[in-house]
């Protein structure tokens, strides 16, 4: 059986609709990152996504061609996961789409380093002709943080943020944003298929404890 990380780390991918506190280790992962509206058709946030994908696809089959790398092992490619913020404010407002600036990221299984992720974007880079300058191995220790699984769309997300700032301060935490700590999503769903009602998220925010 594949291995899976929403399987394997049910804290970390599988959360409840309420808040709770998790502390999330060290991650490593394919990212593009970028500026601008998400939703824009064809924008760079959609390119960037398609480059993640070819990415991580082309490490997953690697086990089809004669390219052996050291540890591999079989694995669903995990969700898509974002990094969110804009330049001069703390958190995100939901309503200025147009001043995101972005992380855009697929984690990658524990064999893949410096080395792999190259021969991999060399790798797509031949076999699809397309321009992975962009992606970048990417290792992130997210660390404290208060996550809730939010459903529905994503203008009704305030909505969720609310309830864990809620619930973070009645547990003793605080918010924690920096330049390296911000909003943090992960897509469960597809919002190009089905009801966008249905859309299921996992967000975080990065919280410590109020001394």
């Amino acid at each position: 059986m594949p291995y899976d990380f929403k399987r394997e780390f049910k804290e970390l991918y599988q959360p409840k609709s309420t808040p709770s506190i998790v502390d999330v280790p060290a991650m490593r992962f394919v990212a593009v990152r970028g500026t601008g509206n998400p939703n824009e058709e064809g924008g760079s946030y959609q390119q960037a996504v398609g480059l993640l994908y070819g990415i991580s696809y082309t490490i997953k089959m690697s086990y089809k061609g004669s390219h052996e790398i050291a540890g591999y092992y079989p694995f669903v490619v995990p969700p898509l996961e974002g990094l969110w913020w804009q330049e001069g404010s703390v958190g995100v407002d939901f309503t200025r789409k147009q001043d995101f600036c972005w992380i855009s990221m697929i984690r990658l299984p524990d064999f893949v380093g410096q080395d792999v992720f190259e021969w991999a974007v060399s790798e797509a880079t031949n076999k699809k002709d397309a321009d992975f300058s962009k992606v970048e191995f990417f290792e992130y220790h997210e660390g404290l943080c208060v996550q809730c699984l939010h459903v529905g769309p994503f203008d009704t997300e305030p909505a969720t943020v609310a309830a864990m700032d809620e619930f973070a301060t009645g547990e003793g935490y605080v918010p924690d944003f920096s330049d390296t700590r911000l909003h943090h999503e992960i897509y469960l769903s597809d919002p190009r298929k089905g009801n966008p009602e249905k859309l299921r998220t996992i967000m975080r925010h990065p919280v410590r404890r109020d001394a």
